[in-house]
């Protein structure tokens, strides 16, 4: 291979908004490389045979807030509206997550409920989102047995699923990902922009590399020993440096997919599995551009420790050592 004049690391979202835009932008030449032997990274979604699309490497919802960015990848796409929301199995009832107060209103009798969404107000105010071990130091008895309640069977076995430690291991932006929203909107995100690319995100990203500057080159690991002016480079940093300061610590996931001879199999997308089963979630794909068929894809999720050359990154585990060891 001759000299590279921009060479680019990882076929995602990153790395393909990186080649376009020094194409475009720049009017450079821009190889491309990815070592999986497709594109669109962990995004990547594929038509199965009854003409569901699977995200391969589980449920992926696009969302933002900042304009631009939904402006730039609107150039490639028209979009599916999809206000994801997400409901979990809890004490045999299937409520909304994160935990609100619609949550709280079918969870508990009606005087209780009451009494409790009242005290979260003029605790909190309406519409914020209070982290779970905030709500447990809230000083007030409604509030203390309602964040022990949701600690016990939403955050608590589900936590130690996901990240193999009790929440309190976990650095308090992860555990806030998942708050209890003073609120009646069911939805996952609260971001403007949310959708679901209508012809898959495959497509999106064949779209955004679709442009005579740019080279894809798949099947081809990264090494130091290629030629090139200057590097974008999109994959794990620890491996970079040849993990010549240990590794940063992910976790992964095992995913089992399984289709059903019916029509359905769950009422959302996405069900959280706090309490209950091996799995965390289990993830219907016909519901994300309302595919139709009569039988239907699901997988169930299983997080997993991640082993290098065995499966794949997922999440890194942030605790402040390893945030250290990034840094460095």
């Amino acid at each position: 291979m001759d000299k590279i004049k921009n060479l680019v690391v990882g076929c995602g979202f990153s790395g393909a908004v990186f080649a376009r835009r020094i194409a475009e932008e720049w009017n450079e030449k821009v190889v491309l490389i990815d070592s999986k032997n497709h594109i669109a990274g962990n995004c990547y979604d594929y038509l199965d045979r009854n003409g569901i699309c699977v995200h391969k490497y589980g449920a992926h919802i696009f969302h933002t807030s900042i304009k631009p960015v939904w402006d730039f990848v609107s150039r490639f796409t028209r979009w599916y509206p999809c206000q994801h929301k997400v409901k979990g199995l809890v004490d045999g009832q299937i409520v909304p997550i994160p935990f609100n107060l619609n949550s709280l209103h079918q969870l508990f009798p009606k005087s209780m409920s009451n009494e409790i969404e009242q005290c979260l107000i003029g605790k909190f105010g309406f519409n914020v989102k209070v982290p779970i071990l905030e709500l447990r130091k809230a000083g007030n008895k409604n509030l203390e047995f309602l964040a022990e309640y949701i600690y016990q069977k939403i955050f608590l076995e589900y936590t130690l699923k996901q990240w193999g430690v009790k929440p309190e291991e976990i650095d308090p932006s992860v555990t806030g990902r998942v708050p209890v929203y003073i609120s009646r909107d069911d939805r996952y995100f609260q971001d403007k922009y949310q959708g679901i690319p209508l012809e898959g995100y495959t497509r999106l990203i064949e779209k955004i590399l679709d442009h005579q500057n740019i080279e894809v080159c798949l099947s081809t690991p990264f090494s130091k020993n290629m030629d090139y002016d200057r590097l974008f480079y999109t994959g794990p940093i620890d491996e970079f440096f040849d993990f010549e300061l240990g590794e940063l610590p992910y976790r992964s996931i095992h995913l089992d997919f399984v289709e059903f001879p019916y029509e359905k199999f769950q009422d959302a997308a996405v069900i959280n599995y706090p309490c209950n089963y091996d799995w965390t979630r289990i993830g219907e794909y016909k519901y994300f551009l309302n595919d139709k068929s009569d039988r239907t894809v699901v997988s169930y999720e299983y997080p997993t420790a991640f082993e290098r050359g065995k499966n794949e990154r997922y999440y890194p585990i942030m605790k402040a050592e390893n945030q250290v060891l990034y840094d460095r």
